[in-house]
């Protein structure tokens, strides 16, 4: 009578091809979850943006308070830091919780307000 069944060398080969195939796919699963990090901390840019420019139309004057900006609100986990706002213009990074250490910045500006790590008026810059 024979016996029907896997045997232990056998079991073994799948496992050590599911533990190499999982350590291919985690660095890229983490690298890919980063990548949308960064693109949900330039949205919550864009997003600033225009809801600066629309305070601005209203006040003729730009504002550090996220309240007062009624249509914006930030993503979960997004930290917006003002720079300099005035008048003439204004600038912002934001950072997020979820990126490793030590993460990484975006920012923003618009007229003389320059804030690390953006240098060009209304181009957003991560680093």
């Amino acid at each position: 009578m024979k016996s029907r069944g896997f045997t232990l060398i056998e079991l073994l080969i799948v496992v050590v091809i599911i533990g190499i195939l999982a350590a291919i796919a985690i660095p890229k699963f983490a690298n890919t979850k980063e990548k949308a990090y960064l693109a949900q901390m330039k949205a919550d840019l864009r997003n600033l943006a225009t809801a600066e420019e629309a305070y601005f139309y209203d006040k003729s004057t730009y504002t550090t308070d996220l309240v007062a900006l009624n249509n914006y609100r930030a993503s979960v986990g997004v930290t917006v830091t003002f720079g300099t706002v005035n008048t003439q213009g204004w600038g912002a990074s934001v950072t997020h919780a979820n990126l490793p250490p030590p993460g990484k910045t975006c920012a923003l500006f618009f007229g003389p307000a320059p804030v690390a790590p953006a240098t060009s008026d209304g181009q957003i810059v991560c680093q």
